[in-house]
């Protein structure tokens, strides 16, 4: 049985869970209520074993707990739409026996750009609104002195907030309060979607996981070896530490001879004992004292995880320090796995237009969609050919022809250059075009 937290005030918890009812007996909810959205990072923490999804009532506690998890962990939210305001404009009108005007609204930054259409769509003067923002880090006491102030000023007529500790805080001072409230459609939707993130993770982490692991340079360990018996000995050294990475992954070695070896598992198992993974490569390297590569290949069937992680152990020996590489089946590659400087891109591409600049720049897909990763998890808006030389381990030249043809084809542009010292040419600076 899948099961999914639902994360958020009492209030918002129970309205979900309302609608959980309705859905296939399989799926198990798990009310996890809070009273304030600063306990969310350790409500994840405690409970991310036993979920397999997170369903969170806004973007606030969505956006705390993204912080905390992985990045490919099964977490969705309702993002407040057009319908939330509206549904609080029509109840304020009908307490108040008028059409309502001025009121003060609060929203997370983040959602600032859907609170801005929505009330265009109202065809309402945003001068008639007051509209406060904040981040994860908010002080609830000062969102409420805010809404109060403008209150008691007469510039309002009354307030929308999304925190449930500002509603009860204006409550209690007599001042039209009212939530800003997902609608059970859209709670509907999002169920359905944390459900089948849900269920495409566990046949994810049931697919079948090989492993490549390559001691290189055997020949010259026997060629250095002092005592007869020293190439056994460090092999059955070398079986002992993989048994111990077998055992822990559920899996089955298989040694191919000339320090090479398979081990045979699942992919879940795999991505949760990285770690261990890394460990045992520093391990075999220090025993051995030579370099260990890497390639963890996933797939539906045994043969496409076994081709994928040749390609990836392919990848790996090409880098300078080896490491780990990672070939999915959904063709994206991983490397530097476990490591600051991971790197994640594909070798494929569905583009026809960006496939044919490329063959015509006579650059390769994998290393055009490689640069573009890089430039993305650096965050750079400019770079020069040798930032990209030093961290994809190719030369200066290489770069600075890759970068010219991806230019006179459209793909990337020269901004400027860059004077890092008195002598010396200036370096040119590029940019990727979207």
């Amino acid at each position: 049985m899948y099961k999914i937290g639902v994360v958020g005030p009492p209030p918002s918890v129970e309205r979900i869970l309302e609608v959980a009812d309705e859905f296939e007996h399989e799926i198990e909810f798990v009310p996890i209520p809070y009273d304030d959205a600063k306990s969310v990072s350790s409500i994840v923490l405690e409970y991310s074993r036993e979920c397999d999804g997170w369903f969170f009532s806004g973007p606030i506690p969505y956006t705390i707990a993204k912080s905390v998890l992985s990045p490919d962990a099964n977490i969705v939210y309702c993002p407040p739409t057009g319908s939330n305001l509206y549904r609080c404009f029509i109840r304020m009108s009908i307490d108040c026996g008028e059409v309502v005007k001025c009121v003060s609204v609060d929203m997370i930054d983040s959602e600032r750009k859907y609170l801005h259409e929505s009330l265009h769509e109202l065809d309402i003067p945003l001068e008639d609104h007051h509209i406060l923002t904040y981040d994860e880090n908010y002080d609830a006491q000062k969102i409420t002195q805010y809404h109060l102030d403008l209150w008691k000023a007469g510039k309002t007529q009354g307030v929308f907030t999304t925190l449930s500790s500002v509603e009860r805080a204006l409550k209690a001072e007599g001042i039209p309060v009212y939530r800003v409230l997902m609608t059970k459609m859209e709670i509907k939707q999002v169920m359905k979607i944390v459900i089948e993130k849900a269920k495409s993770s566990y046949f994810k982490d049931t697919q079948i996981g090989v492993e490549i692991i390559e001691l290189e340079e055997m020949d010259k360990i026997a060629e250095r070896s002092k005592t007869r018996f020293h190439l056994q000995h460090l092999e059955l050294k070398i079986r002992q530490t993989l048994l111990l990475l077998c055992e822990k992954l559920d899996g089955s070695l298989l040694a191919n001879g000339n320090g090479r070896y398979q081990i045979f598992s699942t992919r879940g198992a795999i991505q949760r004992e990285i770690e261990m993974l890394r460990n045992t490569v520093r391990q075999l390297s220090l025993d051995a004292d030579v370099p260990v590569a890497v390639g963890v290949g996933f797939g539906e069937t045994a043969f496409s995880a076994e081709n994928n992680a040749r390609k990836a152990i392919q990848h790996a020996k090409e880098r300078p320090e080896f490491g780990i590489v990672i070939v999915q089946d959904d063709g994206v590659i991983l490397e530097a796995v476990g490591e600051a400087d991971q790197l994640s891109y594909s070798f494929r591409s569905n583009d026809k237009e960006l496939l044919e600049k490329l063959n015509k720049a006579n650059v390769s897909i994998k290393t055009y969609n490689k640069i573009e990763a890089l430039v993305q998890r650096m965050g750079w808006g400019a770079f020069t050919t040798t930032d990209i030389a030093e961290y994809l381990s190719m030369t200066v030249r290489n770069a600075q022809r890759i970068m010219g043809s991806l230019c006179e084809y459209g793909l990337a542009e020269l901004i400027g250059e860059e004077q890092q010292g008195v002598r010396g040419r200036p370096k040119k600076m590029y940019m990727l075009k979207n």
